[in-house]
């Protein structure tokens, strides 16, 4: 296989380096504000076996760009609220940043949770949804 011209770890270096990053200890705080929307990215398998933030909205990874474009025939509503504050996440802040860099280049403001769900739930924020497998 070919070397790659930039790693994964460098695209995330890159997209947390012109982002806004929330620390998870901030965004508990921050949890039930009216104007704040927080953005599950990750795949609905994971929302569905490890839960969610309360009243996270759920936008999948691939079509996140397609929701957020007023233009797309797939846009929603939820992205085009004035005055919100939008806090994407995904397991660990990778993809989140990544994604939040694409949103910015496309002129949408977001920030993103820096360090993810899994911090999330290892600071003992509040998680809904979670499947008991009994395990």
């Amino acid at each position: 296989m070919a070397e790659l011209r930039k790693s994964a770890a460098t695209l995330v270096a890159e997209a947390r380096a012109k982002i806004a990053e929330i620390e998870t200890a901030d965004l508990i705080a921050r949890l039930g504000d009216d104007d704040l929307v927080i953005v599950d990215i990750r795949d609905i398998r994971e929302r569905q076996k490890l839960g969610y933030i309360p009243s996270s909205i759920h936008a999948p990874r691939g079509m996140l760009e397609f929701w957020v474009d007023p233009q797309s025939p797939y846009y929603r509503d939820v992205f085009g609220q004035e005055g919100k504050t939008y806090v994407l996440h995904c397991a660990s802040g990778w993809r989140s940043a990544l994604a939040v860099a694409t949103l910015q280049d496309m002129g949408f403001t977001a920030s993103h949770l820096k360090d993810g769900f899994s911090d999330w739930v290892a600071q003992g924020g509040p998680v809904e949804g979670q499947k008991d497998d009994g395990k």
